[in-house]
């Protein structure tokens, strides 16, 4: 487990996987998602066995402590790491719409960064995001990433294309705790 000011992190288990679909076919999750289908429960499937195997992924279960118990809100990852420039992309969902808005990204964000620069010692943690999740750009600011630039028009959702904007957190800007 990894632990946050006010979440954990850990393993995904293949139980998780009904949970993944209920919040991946509410379309008001997925619209800040890769996705833009909805997703059956043989899907999950196949894409968990494919990340069983995976050695440049890492997959966390987000939980939120809420009174004397953990509540599974969402989930977060780093992908596709490449090991040789010490870099990977970043992603994170929170499927339980009842803990958007509090923090609890944000600090799910900074805990998979501490993970990413101070036991993989990764250099650069990259992520894209929509430029209508202005949510989301707070929440990845507030983390300690920082804007690099603009894939313009590049997603059509909602019946219009929008911009995609790239952001990145390097290890030598985080702060590490304890340094």
């Amino acid at each position: 487990m990894l632990y946050g000011e006010r979440v954990r992190l850990r393993a995904i288990e293949r139980t998780d996987l009904p949970t993944f679909v209920r919040w991946f076919n509410d379309p008001e999750v997925r619209q800040y998602l890769l996705m833009f289908e909805p997703m059956s429960m043989a899907m999950e499937e196949r894409w968990f066995e494919k990340r069983l195997s995976s050695e440049d992924d890492y997959l966390f279960g987000i939980e939120a402590h809420v009174g004397d118990e953990w509540v599974h809100i969402g989930n977060n990852g780093l992908h596709r790491v490449e090991w040789k420039n010490r870099f990977a992309n970043f992603g994170i969902a929170l499927g339980e719409k009842a803990y958007w808005g509090q923090g609890y990204g944000t600090d799910a964000t900074r805990t998979i960064l501490q993970f990413a620069f101070g036991e993989l010692n990764l250099h650069r943690v990259e992520l894209d995001v929509y430029d209508f999740n202005p949510r989301g750009i707070r929440c990845y600011e507030k983390a300690g990433f920082r804007h690099e630039g603009v894939r313009r028009e590049a997603i059509f959702r909602n019946g219009r294309y929008h911009d995609i904007l790239t952001m990145a957190a390097l290890q030598h800007e985080f702060s590490l705790p304890g340094a």
